[in-house]
């Protein structure tokens, strides 16, 4: 009867169904704890039933990325670039925030897929068909850099003393210490990052709201590129410039 219920079990799986059950389990489980012989635990079926789908963990790394690309949003047709361009980054993001995860196999990929590959190409295609040169979007897509995925670096970075993600509760009097040796020797580093504070009750706590700031750069990018697309600029004149003013 095992065997029977084994065997339905093989005669369901497939690839897309063994992506889905390896971004859920690292949702719940996080990386660490993804493996082929946990995620065939998940499946019900042994780990070399995993391999006629995934031919190692790169590859079941490579379709888990895939799969979370899928869920971002398409671009809005008929919008106007800005917004459309806005949209699909802001939907970007959303789907990292669901899949924590992601960032760290994004930034891990050596290999760029059809689904990495598709999606930029598709992204680009949004500034192409506003008609920004091809020498502007090339430009345009080096100054997006991470955030067509919806992440950037965090500048300030203060997840380990409000608990956030992985990081470790920092005790109140441990954190005060800290900002004490701070102040002490990097007085604006600790002016600016400190700056934007929000109430304890927020819903992203004390220190930076990431969302924010991210929203804020992403503005900043998309207004430039506009001017710049007015301006009819290319690398060449700007170039030619800076070696004038050299």
């Amino acid at each position: 009867m095992t065997q029977q219920i084994d065997g339905q079990r093989r005669v369901r799986l497939n690839r897309n169904r063994v992506l889905q059950a390896a971004v859920s389990l690292a949702d719940e489980a996080g990386l660490d704890e993804l493996s082929m012989r946990r995620l065939g635990q998940e499946l019900g079926v042994v780990p070399m039933a995993l391999y006629k789908h995934v031919a190692n963990k790169e590859e079941l790394l490579d379709g888990m990325v895939e799969a979370i690309i899928s869920e971002i949003d398409p671009a809005v047709g008929g919008a106007d670039w800005k917004n459309a361009v806005r949209l699909r980054v802001l939907s970007a993001r959303a789907v990292l925030q669901r899949h924590r995860w992601a960032r760290q196999v994004l930034e891990s990929r050596t290999n760029q897929t059809p689904a990495v590959l598709g999606y930029m190409d598709s992204f680009i295609a949004m500034f192409l068909a506003a008609g920004f040169s091809v020498d502007l979007t090339h430009h345009v897509m080096h100054a997006m850099g991470s955030r067509i995925w919806g992440f950037t670096q965090e500048l300030f970075d203060d997840s380990a003393g409000r608990g956030g993600g992985d990081a470790v509760e920092v005790a109140p009097e441990v954190q005060a210490a800290m900002f004490e040796q701070i102040a002490a020797r990097y007085p604006n580093i600790l002016q600016v990052a400190t700056a934007a504070r929000h109430d304890e009750g927020s819903v992203v706590g004390r220190g930076c709201d990431d969302q924010f700031e991210f929203e804020f750069a992403l503005d900043l990018l998309l207004d430039g590129f506009e001017r710049l697309h007015r301006q009819g600029w290319t690398s060449r004149q700007a170039k030619k410039q800076q070696r004038n003013e050299g």
